[in-house]
């Protein structure tokens, strides 16, 4: 199995099963982090962690705070695609971490990324 990465018209192939997103809130420039699955009927989010809470990102009833984390499970079904697209306002991009590494996406203003599933 393997994520595939489409940014500036080109395909990049990672085989992994999971991968961990995260990246700065714009306005309160709190840290969010996702951990997702890879699979055949598409990306599925396991876990959300927040530093923080205001300004859109309240945590839900269920969260747990842990060493200064807001944690929690959404309930959100997998997805054919992911969409991430920079405002440039926080300053950087995504980081998206898979087997050990980590790369920056999005880190230029209207940097349109689309995360999927491939084979």
């Amino acid at each position: 199995m393997s994520l595939c990465i489409l940014a500036a018209g080109k395909t990049t192939m990672i085989a992994a099963t999971a991968f961990t997103l995260s990246w700065t809130h714009s306005v309160q420039k709190s840290r969010w982090e996702e951990s997702w699955r890879v699979g055949p009927s598409g990306l599925q989010v396991v876990e959300a962690r927040v530093e923080g809470s205001g300004a859109g990102m309240e945590p839900p009833p269920d969260s747990v705070f842990r060493d200064g984390w807001w944690i929690y499970r959404p309930n959100v079904p997998p997805q054919p695609s992911v969409a991430l697209a920079a405002s440039g306002a926080t300053g950087a991009g995504w980081t998206l971490c898979a087997n050990g590494a980590c790369q920056t996406l999005g880190s230029q203003r209207d940097d349109a990324i689309i995360l999927h599933y491939c084979e």
